[in-house]
């Protein structure tokens, strides 16, 4: 199974980024098709930060439209969401035992433990810093 970083969701939100067409043509296979994916829970609520911060990006994303989107990603039938299990404790201590992680590495260490008690064995992302990880294989959905 399939799941996808929370940069993936922004790409697919943010039309004037370079990656949004190749962004929302990987999403929409993934909602369209008939073989189940995931999205880790705290994927959802950092795409729903970062789009609405004005920091980030000017204009920011309205809240409104954001679940909007967010809803109709959410409505496909083969969409799992990936919560904490009864094994988390032991998965993420041992998530970032293996890969030497601390600080702002956890929260990546929290996506990778999520997808690993879900039997996610790849992990769509533009993001280099998941390579670290054992037992997940990272698919840059972006690369030429």
């Amino acid at each position: 199974m399939r799941a996808v970083d929370t940069n993936v969701l922004i790409y697919t939100e943010v039309v004037s980024s370079r990656h949004h067409a190749r962004a929302r043509k990987v999403l929409q296979d993934l909602a369209e098709g008939g073989a189940a994916w995931a999205i880790p829970w705290p994927c959802i609520y950092e795409f729903l930060r970062v789009v609405t911060h004005p920091r980030v990006f000017y204009p920011p994303v309205p809240v409104e439209l954001a679940l909007e989107d967010l809803e109709q990603i959410l409505a496909s039938p083969s969409l799992l969401l990936l919560s904490e299990t009864a094994r988390h404790g032991e998965v993420m201590s041992r998530v970032v035992r293996d890969a030497g992680v601390s600080g702002n590495l956890i929260h990546d260490a929290h996506i990778v433990a999520l997808c690993l008690e879900h039997g996610v064995s790849e992990l769509l992302t533009g993001d280099r810093d998941f390579s670290r990880f054992k037992g997940i294989k990272v698919v840059d959905p972006f690369a030429t």
